[in-house]
C-alpha cells in the first residue's frame, strides 16, 4: 500500500455514551491520491489483516506490556511475491518483542519464521481429522518446495533454500 494513509477521525456524540463524547473512526486511502474512506467499507479482509500487523508492529516498540501472542489468519491473503516477503518480514520484526502465530499459505511468509508447522487433514471411516507435525531442516525445505509449486522439484527445492537463507539475513 505505498503512498497511502492511515487516519483516525473522532466523531461527535450527540449524547454522552459509555465509551465517551466522540467515537473513533479510522480512514485509510489505500494509494497515493486516493481521498481516506471509513476503513469497515473499503477494507478487504486480508487488507485489515495487514492493517492490524502493521499497528501492531509500530505499537511493540511503545508497548511493552502489550499482548504477548498475537495470532494472524492468512494475512498474506490476496497478495505474493515483494509484498508476501514483506509481510514475513513484519511478521519476523513483530516476532523478536511478541510471540507470533501465522496460518499461511504463502513459502515467501513461511520461510521467515522461526518454527515450521505443517497441518493437514485426513478423511477416515471416522470423520475427519487433522495432525500438526513439526517441519525442519530438509523436510521445511520440502515443505516450502511443495508450498511454491506442489510437486518439489529441482528449481522449487534451490528457491526454498533461497527464501530460508534470505529470511535469516
Amino acid at each position: 500500500m505505498a503512498g497511502g494513509r492511515l487516519e483516525l477521525q473522532l466523531l461527535r456524540q450527540t449524547e454522552p455514551q459509555s465509551f465517551g463524547l466522540e467515537a473513533a473512526e479510522l480512514l485509510v486511502a489505500g494509494h497515493e491520491g486516493a481521498t481516506p474512506r471509513p476503513l469497515a467499507k473499503v477494507a478487504s479482509g486480508g487488507e485489515l489483516s495487514r492493517i492490524a500487523l502493521a499497528i501492531a508492529v509500530c505499537t511493540a516498540q511503545a508497548d511493552r506490556h502489550g499482548a504477548p501472542t498475537l495470532v494472524f489468519d492468512e494475512i498474506d491473503a490476496g497478495v505474493g511475491g515483494a509484498v508476501a516477503h514483506t509481510v514475513g518480514r513484519l511478521m519476523q520484526q513483530l516476532g523478536r518483542q511478541r510471540q507470533v502465530l501465522a496460518v499461511t499459505h504463502l513459502a515467501q511468509v513461511a520461510a521467515c519464521a522461526d518454527a515450521h508447522w505443517l497441518v493437514s487433514k485426513q478423511a477416515g471411516k471416522a470423520g475427519v481429522s487433522s495432525q500438526v507435525t513439526a517441519v525442519s531442516g530438509e523436510a521445511r525445505v520440502q515443505e516450502l518446495a511443495r508450498m511454491l509449486g506442489g510437486t518439489p522439484s529441482g528449481a522449487g527445492l534451490a528457491h526454498a533454500k533461497e527464501l530460508l537463507a534470505g529470511s535469516t539475513a
